[in-house]
């Protein structure tokens, strides 16, 4: 299947742990003679080249099965670097517009997941299918030449699992689009939970909250456990089909004329290669699951891009200012084909200025920072910097001339510094400084323990959601990039704090443009204009505030 990687490295590692496996039902299959003819007590001598079998395959086994495990995730690993790489490459331009409505929880967690479980699939059922296969084969071979009946009983069981193997997919295949969107839920109401925990607090919703967290859970619960039923019958299949192996084995072996320890090892032979071909149940379990992960990153990664890349690629041209003059005409976007979220929409941002779109939710504010950092494209009308049409310019040098701080600002499970570098990676600690006293976040960095390096977010020191929007803004600044956009930057803070990091931002917004898109008027006094959207369009007359 085309999500299952195949290549000389695990093929490589299947068979290696075909050999392990087939040292594990001979070590089986030699101990039984083994012991059943020093029970006959013969000379010590006659014995010893089958000890030496048993102690060849009792090593054989764990020696193999450590080289398997060496080839097999190193195949693994390096393929999931790779397939990463490509994956989030094909994310970027599906960025926002293509999520839908995704959170961030779902796309990040449900996209390292998925890809997860489709690049495992290579390791859990590539190699343990080759692994059985080769053991089992050589099991059958093997026992044949000692009684062709118990040979044949062998190779019956292998096509009997395979039946299993088959159906245990379809059951499997059936139930996990349940247990994923289950999960996804889970990891969504559990991301909502913790990012609004004071929220919720405040306004006596924990309890509610929890009762959401519960439900979701117990959705999945329940998913899981109807899944559960088809595995269960999976694993009593392969088990019967052992003992109905063993049991015939041990009539023909009762009819054979071979010496006793022959007939126990006859015996043996089909109860460890059962044991030995159970891996195929997991594998089944591991292919369904692939096969569902698969299937939503196709559905999300073969979206078309919302960003048109039709461009020549040329350079932006050179701005005196530093800062680029962004003119809209007539220009409207959707989100969704067949809607007009914004426009039609005359707007320009001249160099340096600072600007406010206000308006009721729904009337095109976001939407219009899209445009402007060309995450979306318009439907109609023109875009042009400084003068260029945006579609006849490089995509990547025109998204690098705005730096975005949103509601809801991430921040990296990681030091101090690392979450500043993602902005501004060529800065040295003495710019991420200023960046961070520029944001109002001097007092708050001289007091952590270890300064830049202290680790922040999960597992690391927390962070109130003032110390976070601030955090966000001083990434803005360290980036150096011209053009700030502020989507509802300080919408989770009391009045106080959202003014003081609106001030503190533009104190330090020398030559930038900033765009801020706004609801509850905080910071608004501050700015060179305001401009107030209508839910159907924009006033044309906008509101002007002296600087």
């Amino acid at each position: 299947m085309r999500h299952l990687r195949l290549d000389r490295g695990l093929i490589v590692a299947g068979l290696l742990g075909g050999v392990a496996t087939a040292s594990g039902i001979a070590l089986t299959t030699t101990s039984g003679w083994l012991i059943v003819r020093a029970d006959q007590r013969p000379q010590i001598m006659l014995l010893l080249t089958t000890i030496v079998a048993v102690r060849t395959f009792g090593l054989a086994r764990p020696v193999f099965r450590y080289w398997e495990r060496l080839r097999s995730h190193d195949a693994a690993l390096g393929d999931l670097a790779e397939r990463r790489t490509r994956t989030y490459a094909a994310l970027i331009p599906l960025t926002p517009a293509r999520l839908g409505a995704r959170g961030r929880a779902d796309v990040l967690t449900g996209v390292v997941d998925d890809l997860t479980d489709v690049v495992e699939a290579s390791v859990r059922v590539t190699v343990p299918a080759i692994s059985a296969l080769l053991a089992g084969t050589l099991a059958a071979a093997l026992t044949a030449l000692v009684e062709p009946g118990v040979g044949l009983v062998v190779a019956a069981m292998l096509l009997a699992v395979a039946g299993v193997a088959v159906v245990a997919d379809r059951l499997e295949s059936r139930s996990q689009t349940t247990v994923l969107a289950a999960r996804a839920e889970v990891a969504r109401v559990a991301q909502l939970t913790a990012d609004h925990t004071d929220e919720l607090r405040s306004i006596g919703g924990s309890e509610t909250a929890a009762g959401w967290l519960r439900t979701a859970h117990t959705a999945l619960r329940e998913a899981i456990a109807r899944q559960s039923h088809g595995r269960s019958l999976s694993a009593a299949a392969v088990l019967v089909i052992t003992g109905a192996g063993a049991l015939a084995a041990a009539t023909l072996a009762a009819s054979s004329d071979a010496s006793t320890p022959v007939r126990a090892l006859l015996v043996l032979a089909p109860v460890a290669t059962g044991e030995a071909l159970g891996v195929l149940t997991d594998a089944t379990r591991a292919l369904a699951r692939a096969r569902a992960c698969r299937q939503r990153l196709d559905n999300l990664l073969d979206q078309e891009p919302a960003v048109a890349t039709r461009g020549r690629g040329d350079g932006l041209p050179p701005s005196p200012t530093g800062a680029p003059r962004l003119e809209l005409r007539g220009v409207t976007a959707s989100w969704v084909p067949g809607r007009t979220d914004v426009g039609p929409l005359d707007l320009t941002i001249e160099p340096g200025e600072h600007v406010a779109l206000t308006g009721p939710n729904g009337s095109g504010k976001s939407t219009t920072l899209a445009v402007l950092a060309r995450h979306l494209d318009p439907t109609s009308g023109s875009y042009t910097v400084d003068g260029a049409d945006v579609t006849d310019l490089d995509l990547a040098a025109v998204r690098e001339l705005f730096a975005i701080v949103d509601d809801e600002p991430h921040v990296l499970a990681g030091s101090l510094r690392a979450n500043l570098t993602l902005a501004a990676p060529d800065a040295d600690d003495e710019a991420l400084r200023d960046s961070l006293r520029q944001a109002g976040l001097d007092a708050w960095l001289t007091g952590l323990p270890d300064g830049l390096d202290t680790r922040i977010g999960t597992s690391g020191r927390g962070i109130s959601g003032g110390e976070r929007t601030r955090l966000s803004i001083a990434r803005a600044i360290a980036s150096g990039r011209p053009v700030i956009l502020l989507d509802e930057p300080v919408a989770h803070l009391d009045h106080p704090t959202a003014d003081a990091v609106i001030a503190d931002l533009m104190r330090h917004a020398r030559g930038r443009s900033v765009i801020m898109v706004t609801h509850h008027g905080v910071g608004l006094e501050r700015m060179d204009r305001v401009v107030t959207f209508e839910t159907r369009g924009v006033d044309r007359a906008p509101h002007r505030i002296a600087g």
